[in-house]
């Protein structure tokens, strides 16, 4: 019987709703939390209880370990599950659940303490036998060992992470990331070690008990990321040698043992081609929770790794031995954000209109029409979770997966990802981590043009959809005419650029599940996952404003703070010059000089909060 019968689940969105229907399956009783924001979330509805955290600011609700204490004790919760982020690798917060004589759903805070800082957890990776990248002191990176990476000690998700390839750049990289980690995660630590060129990020999932067992679940290949953030995950990485893949394995169990670890963790290595020609794995750093892309593996394994992690929890031994464990065919997950590829990611904020997920795939997610996406938590909306018998098979799968998928009012990665999967550089698997950084994502990276195809879709819906007096066959748009043959229907719509399409359309031809919104506007169809919103010309409405600012004016990409203002009115400025740097989502964004010219506006001062689209310089060109 398990020690426990309730479970708070101290996280939101998808991630909170896989661990209630988790805690549903195994008998237990779930309470979710919320803030503001998510007063009339999905997954608040789902669980069995909810207890209000506080205002929207994660800082305030999903960070705060007093309020979440004070919910547990509120609502009766035996056990608390962090689910993934937020609070899920801090110490602190597993060792004041357990001093409130509640069970954390997870590894101890000793080992939490020790594996989750990277410093720590390099040391003792060490002495475990696990491969590992040169380190340098930050102060003394000899000439010759650039490019290097300078990364947070503390935390994870890409944040306070640099590459660095000359010397001369190296203490602005060390600057800004130290403040970048200082305010992601508290502590301004810094590691500085070799960065190997086109690697590939390869994980092994881990799972440990209270009786010493320890195994591996296989592992997952995560090479497509944007920021340091995964995009992309697939199980089992393709191309390992036999070799490879025991060392990578075995090194991971090792891992475990030397810390004792219990509960569900991800073994981090990158692994790159030496000179010689061989592949060599280097320790990255251990994740000690679940990870977002826990459900390749269960796809191939076909295992659920939230109900292990209950029964661990519970004190009971893993379910099954090493020996046990079997993997079979090939899975893939995309992440669905909102953020906008083709304006350096940036996160997105808006109202969602509609949302279509596709059929027959795993999805995981809680965003509902209407729903409010603010910028005050991960923009991360949810998963698309596909198998196949292979690679290729999974990988068509999932382009057929992103066909069927739509989210309408909302700027989200859906075209982006869909182009990258069907690609024939993703499909050869020639992807690493610095792939969409370099020149040859390109094209992926170049916004796309509205196909034609699109467009004569969008005109058949729009002629099928919008008649004018439906029983009345003068006012239905089909070509009808008195005494001949129907006339061609000539529909004429707009895209975003202005450019006017006609198409010749038959209503009665089918659409092929085309997912659209209608109105007698126009269309906003979403095409291979990207949405086009086409207009129907009408001169007495004149034309839409497609925007007033112009090339000189400099706006926030989304709302944040205002840290640096680094130039004044008046002041004469060079292309690419920096003029000041806002953050947002904890990121960075340095705004610079469009061109050669004098700042005629300045509109922040450093520490203001600014909305999106604020107006923050113009630079009038010389």
């Amino acid at each position: 019987m398990p020690s426990f019968s309730s479970v708070l689940v101290a996280n939101r969105g998808e991630i909170a709703r896989r661990v209630i229907l988790a805690c549903r399956e195994a008998g237990l009783r779930s309470i979710a939390v919320y803030s503001d924001a998510d007063a009339d979330a999905p997954y608040v509805r789902l669980a069995d209880d909810a207890v209000h955290l506080g205002p929207t600011p994660a800082s305030e609700s999903y960070l705060s370990i007093e309020r979440l204490l004070v919910a547990a004790k509120e609502s009766g919760a035996e056990a608390v599950h962090p689910g993934y982020g937020f609070l899920s690798e801090r110490a602190e917060f597993a060792r004041a659940v357990t001093d409130a004589g509640l069970v954390f759903i997870g590894p101890t805070a000793d080992v939490m303490d020790a594996m989750g800082r990277k410093d720590r957890a390099r040391a003792i990776a060490e002495r475990a036998g696990v491969p590992v990248a040169p380190q340098f002191p930050a102060d003394a990176v000899p000439a010759g060992a650039y490019p290097v990476l300078v990364k947070a000690a503390a935390g994870g998700g890409g944040k306070g992470m640099r590459i660095v390839r000359d010397a001369d750049s190296l203490p602005a990289a060390l600057e800004a990331a130290g403040r970048e980690a200082a305010s992601a995660f508290g502590d301004e630590t810094l590691l500085v070690e070799t960065y190997v060129e086109a690697g590939r990020h390869v994980e092994v999932q881990v799972f440990g008990d209270e009786h010493g067992n320890v195994v591996h679940l296989f592992e997952r290949d995560c090479s497509v990321q944007r920021r340091h953030q995964k995009v992309v995950e697939e199980a089992p990485a393709w191309g390992l040698t036999d070799e490879l893949r025991r060392t990578l394995h075995e090194s991971s169990v090792a891992l475990c043992r030397e810390v004792g670890y219990t509960g569900a963790g991800t073994v981090e290595f990158l692994v790159a081609r030496d000179p010689a020609g061989a592949d060599r794995a280097y320790f990255l750093e251990m994740n000690t929770r679940l990870q977002v892309e826990h459900p390749v593996t269960e796809e191939i394994t076909g295992l659920d790794l939230v109900q292990w992690q209950l029964a661990v929890a519970a004190g009971e031994p893993l379910p099954l031995a090493q020996d046990e464990i079997t993997a079979s065919g090939h899975a893939m997950e995309v992440r669905v954000y909102a953020e906008d590829p083709y304006a350096g990611f940036l996160p997105q904020a808006g109202h969602v209109l509609a949302v279509a997920w596709p059929e027959d795939v795993r999805v995981e997610s809680d965003l509902a029409p209407d729903a409010e996406v603010s910028t005050a938590y991960d923009p991360m909306l949810g998963k698309i979770v596909v198998d196949g018998v292979d690679r290729e098979d999974a990988r068509r799968r999932l382009v057929a997966a992103l066909d069927d998928t739509g989210v309408f009012g909302l700027t989200t990665n859906l075209g982006f990802v869909r182009r990258l999967v069907a690609g024939d550089e993703f499909a050869a698997g020639e992807v690493h981590t610095a792939w969409l950084d370099s020149e040859a994502a390109a094209d992926v990276l170049r916004p796309p043009t509205v196909p034609e195809e699109a467009v004569d879709v969008a005109a058949r819906l729009w002629a099928r959809s919008v008649v004018v007096g439906t029983d009345d066959p003068f006012g239905a748009v089909d070509g009808w005419r008195s005494g001949s043959d129907p006339a061609p229907v000539l529909i004429t719509l707009t895209d975003a650029a202005g450019r006017a399409w006609t198409s010749a359309v038959d209503p009665d031809v089918d659409d092929g599940g085309a997912l659209a919104i209608i109105d007698r506007d126009g269309v906003t169809i979403a095409w291979q996952g990207q949405p086009w919103t086409l207009e129907v010309p009408d001169p007495m409405r004149g034309g839409h404003q497609r925007g007033a600012s112009t090339d000189a004016d400099l706006v926030a990409p989304m709302p944040g703070t205002v840290l640096r203002v680094d130039v004044a009115e008046g002041d004469t400025v060079v292309l690419g010059q920096p003029l000041g740097v806002v953050e947002a989502m904890k990121m960075e964004l340095a705004l610079t000089a469009p061109y050669d010219g004098v700042v005629s506006h300045v509109g922040a001062a450093p520490g203001d909060q600014v909305p999106i689209k604020h107006l923050l310089f113009t630079v009038d060109p010389s």
